[in-house]
C-alpha cells in the first residue's frame, strides 16, 4: 500500500504542474478569444502545445530525477523484501 501511495503522489506531484500551466494558458486564450470574438480552434491549440512543450523541456531534468528517485526507492524495497 505505502508503494502505491508514493506512485500516486508522485504521478499528481509529476502531472499537475503541467496540467496547470496548460489550463492557465487555455483561460488565457479563452478570455482573449471572447473579447475579440475570434473562435479559430488553431488558435487555442497551437499557443497551449508551446507552452507546454516549453515546460516540459524546463521541468524535464526535474521530473527525470523525481521517477529515478521513486525506482531506487522502489529497488531499496525489492532488495529488502526477503531479508529479516
Amino acid at each position: 500500500m505505502e508503494v502505491f501511495t508514493a506512485a500516486l503522489v508522485l504521478a499528481l506531484k509529476l502531472g499537475l504542474p503541467i496540467l496547470i500551466i496548460a489550463v492557465v494558458v487555455g483561460l488565457i486564450i479563452a478570455i482573449l478569444q471572447a473579447a475579440t470574438q475570434v473562435h479559430e480552434q488553431t488558435l487555442s491549440f497551437a499557443p497551449k502545445a508551446v507552452v507546454v512543450a516549453l515546460a516540459l523541456l524546463i521541468l524535464g531534468p526535474w521530473m527525470i530525477n523525481s521517477c529515478i528517485e521513486f525506482m531506487t526507492y522502489i529497488f531499496d524495497l525489492m532488495a529488502t523484501v526477503g531479508v529479516s
